[in-house]
C-alpha cells in the first residue's frame, strides 16, 4: 500500500505558562500529518513530542519528517525507529483512520470520563468550583512545583473543600524526595480510611525519579494509596521493563509519545495492566486516537486523563483548519 505524505506544523500557547517540576512550559508545538491512500482515503494523525519525558524533540520530529519523500509504503511506517516513539505514534495512527475508513471518534470513546487537571498551587482552589459545574467528579493536582510545606498546607485546604465523592489525583512529576514521598502518603493513607471524609486520593503519580524505581516499588509495597508510574513508562520499551521488574501497580500511558500503537495493544492484550490514558496537550487528532485505544485497553475502566483543553489560549478547530487551507475541516 502506497499513501500520499504530507505534514504541517502547528504551535498553540497556554493561557498561562504551565508549571511542573520539570520547568516551565509556555506554548505546544506538534506536528500533525496527512496520509492519503491510492483511493482517495485521507488519514489524520498528530506527532506531539515531549523531549523530558523521553520523546524525540520536535526538531528532530520535523527532520524526519522533511526527509520522507511524497509518496510513502507501509513498511516506513512500521520501521520508524524506537528512539521516534510520537512519530510511530502519528504515522500509525493516520494509517489506522484510513483502514478504519473513519476519524476516531466513536461513541465508546465520547462516553470515557475524564479526570480533569487543575493548576499547580494556590490557583487549584479557586478554579475546582468552576470545573465541577460541568460535572467532573476526577482532578489530578500538581504537586513538587512548589515549596514541600506550602504545598502540603495547600493540600490540606483543597482536600477539606472538595465535595464528596471527589477522586483526586496528585501528580508528581518525580519531584519528590523519598521523605517527602512518605508523608505524602501517609496523608493519603490517612484520607482515604476516614470514614467522615467522603474525598478519595486515588493515587499518587510518579512520586521520585526514574531511576528509584526500586524505591518506589517499595513505597507500593508499605502504603495503601496507589502509586502509578507515568515518566518511568513514557515508552514502550520502558513499559515492558518496569512490568518484567515486577511493578504491578498502576501504569500512566500517555499514547501520544508511547511509540506503536500495534506494539502497545499487543503488549497490553498479552499482560493484564492497571492502565490510565493520559494526555500529552494534543489537539483532537491525537486525542481521538489515544482515547480509541483507551476505550479497547483500560481494564480497570479508570477515568482518562485527557481534561486540559481549558489550559489552552486559542480555538482548536480553527488553528487545525488554518493548517490546511484548501479544507474546511480535517476530521
Amino acid at each position: 500500500m502506497f499513501y500520499k505524505f504530507d505534514f504541517r506544523t502547528y504551535s498553540r500557547k497556554f493561557v498561562t505558562p504551565l508549571n511542573t517540576s520539570h520547568g516551565v512550559w509556555e506554548s505546544r508545538n506538534g506536528l500533525i500529518i496527512r496520509l492519503r491512500d491510492e483511493t482517495g482515503k485521507v488519514g489524520w494523525g498528530e506527532i506531539a513530542p515531549i523531549s523530558w519525558f523521553g520523546s524525540e524533540t520536535i526538531k528532530e520530529a520535523i527532520s524526519f519528517c522533511r526527509k520522507l519523500p511524497q509518496t510513502i509504503t507501509e513498511n516506513i511506517i512500521f520501521t520508524i525507529p524506537d528512539e521516534l516513539p510520537a512519530c510511530q505514534f502519528g504515522f500509525e495512527s493516520a494509517r489506522e483512520t484510513i483502514i478504519k475508513n473513519h476519524f476516531f471518534a466513536s461513541e465508546s470513546s465520547s462516553n470515557i470520563t475524564s479526570s480533569i487537571l487543575l493548576p499547580a498551587g494556590r490557583a487549584a482552589l479557586h478554579q475546582w468550583r468552576n470545573i465541577w459545574e460541568y460535572g467532573s467528579h476526577s482532578f489530578k493536582w500538581k504537586i513538587g512545583v512548589y515549596p514541600f510545606a506550602e504545598e502540603i498546607f495547600i493540600f490540606d485546604l483543597l482536600a477539606g473543600e472538595l465535595p464528596a465523592f471527589t477522586k483526586l489525583r496528585l501528580d508528581a512529576n518525580a519531584g519528590l524526595s523519598y521523605g517527602e514521598a512518605e508523608i505524602w502518603l501517609r496523608k493519603c493513607d490517612e484520607i482515604n480510611k476516614n470514614d467522615d471524609i467522603d474525598l478519595k486520593i486515588e493515587f499518587i503519580e510518579q512520586p521520585l525519579a526514574v531511576n528509584q524505581f526500586s524505591e518506589m516499588l517499595e513505597l507500593s509495597r508499605i502504603y495503601n494509596t496507589k502509586i502509578a508510574l507515568d515518566e518511568s513508562v513514557a515508552t514502550l520499551e520502558q513499559l515492558e521493563s518496569c512490568y518484567q521488574q515486577g511493578w504491578r501497580g498502576i501504569f500512566v500511558i500517555k499514547a501520544g509519545i508511547v511509540g506503536s500503537p500495534s506494539r502497545l495493544r499487543q503488549f497490553c492484550l498479552n499482560h493484564e495492566v492497571d492502565t490510565v490514558f493520559s494526555s500529552v496537550f494534543e489537539t483532537n487528532i491525537g486525542r481521538e486516537a489515544a482515547l480509541s485505544l483507551a476505550t479497547e485497553l483500560s481494564s480497570q475502566k479508570r477515568a482518562v486523563g485527557f481534561g486540559v483543553n481549558h489550559f489552552f489560549a486559542d480555538d482548536e478547530q480553527t488553528c487545525l483548519e488554518n493548517l490546511w487551507k484548501e479544507t474546511s475541516s480535517i476530521s
